[in-house]
């Protein structure tokens, strides 16, 4: 593991990332989380609880902006976006025969996913408009740990999903993985784009999105995203002083 931003982020090649993935799926319960750098500002801001993070049995960079900053301080912090686990996994020969459930696209999206990947077991779950410790909530939590699946795609936006595969445990849950994988149903279907290789490579995928998406983004990348650098000081230069 690699400790940067008081996170352990899991080290390796995506190869061995993706086998972990899949050793989980077939053991007891844990879940995956996807830290890029409007989830690390919040949680270093209190906006998400810390034990949501500090919980969770792997925790993959998905940021070429934190990989960057990590070797500022001559660290190695592999990037693994989740939305390219979530195609790995999808395109393995080894995943076929697991149960693969989706949680949070509509139908229409659940469908397109199927039809691009008929070798996988995938199985549909009902994600209504969830508020985090309501009625509706806690049914769909219990719903979710009692169902059959042995990989579950959490895709309901940060930090729904990631507080969704926290609550999971605790109603319950025994075995199988939860990947907390944001959009990434979406870019496979079609319905988002993702930013060219180029901008990506750039670390400038953010920005496309932004300018794909502004009145959405804004907020997020010109108003809170910059606070990473300040965090930064205070995490990995002050206190290696």
């Amino acid at each position: 593991m690699t400790r940067f931003m008081t996170l352990d982020f899991a080290d390796g090649d995506r190869p061995r990332m993706l086998a972990r993935v899949l050793d989980m799926a077939r053991g007891a319960y844990g879940y995956v989380v996807t830290p890029n750098v409007d989830h690390v500002v919040k949680l270093m801001d209190g906006r998400v609880g810390r034990e949501v993070y500090a919980e969770a049995d792997l925790k993959v960079c998905d940021s070429r902006i934190l990989s960057n900053l990590a070797r500022l301080r001559g660290l190695a912090l592999p990037v693994y976006p989740g939305s390219d686990m979530t195609a790995d996994l999808l395109a393995s020969p080894a995943a076929e025969g697991l149960t693969i459930a989706v949680f949070g696209p509509d139908r229409a999206a659940f469908n397109a996913l199927a039809a691009r990947y008929p070798r996988q077991t995938l199985k549909f779950l009902e994600a209504p408009m969830l508020v985090p410790g309501t009625l509706g909530w806690r049914a769909a939590v219990g719903h979710a740990a009692g169902a059959e699946w042995d990989v579950l795609l959490a895709c309901v936006s940060f930090p729904k999903q990631e507080l969704f595969a926290h609550a999971l445990r605790a109603a319950g849950r025994k075995t199988g993985v939860a990947l907390c994988v944001g959009a990434s149903v979406d870019f496979l279907t079609g319905r988002q784009k993702r930013a060219p290789r180029i901008f990506q490579q750039l670390s400038l995928e953010w920005l496309h999105r932004l300018l794909s998406q502004p009145r959405r983004m804004f907020r997020r990348y010109v108003i809170e995203g910059p606070a990473i650098f300040g965090w930064f000081v205070r995490c990995e230069v002050l206190k290696a002083r």
